[in-house]
C-alpha cells in the first residue's frame, strides 16, 4: 500500500485475521488472505467492480459479502500508477466521509 501511494500518510492496524490501511484515521483498505481490498462507494464502487476479477471482499464462504470493500483483480496490482489512482479515490472517500461516534 504505501508504495502504491508513498505520498498518503497511511497507518494500518491487525483486523479481521488480517491488516486495514487507514489515511487520516480512516479505513480504506483491508489486505488479507482473500487479497488486497478498497473501501468504495458510488460510482468508484462500479468502475472497480466493472475490471475483470473484481469482487466485493467476503473473507469466506461462510462470512457476509461486503457493501463497501472490493477486491483489487490481480492485473491491477501488478499496474502501480492506476492502482495509485484507485487508492488515491479511496483515501479521497474516507476523507469526506463524517467522524464515526464512538460508543462508550
Amino acid at each position: 500500500m504505501a508504495a502504491a501511494a508513498p505520498d498518503l500518510e497511511l497507518t494500518y492496524k491487525p483486523m479481521f485475521g488480517g491488516i486495514l490501511a487507514y489515511a487520516g484515521g480512516k479505513p480504506i483498505a483491508s489486505l488479507s488472505d482473500v487479497g488486497l481490498a478498497l473501501k468504495l462507494s458510488g460510482a468508484d464502487q462500479t468502475a472497480l467492480l466493472a475490471l475483470p476479477g473484481a469482487k466485493p471482499l467476503q473473507y469466506g464462504p461462510d462470512q457476509p459479502v461486503s457493501k463497501t470493500y472490493v477486491v483489487v483483480p490481480d492485473g491491477l496490482l501488478a499496474d502501480a500508477p492506476t492502482l495509485r489512482d484507485w487508492v488515491h479515490k479511496a483515501a479521497a472517500q474516507a476523507a469526506k466521509a463524517p467522524a464515526r461516534k464512538k460508543t462508550a
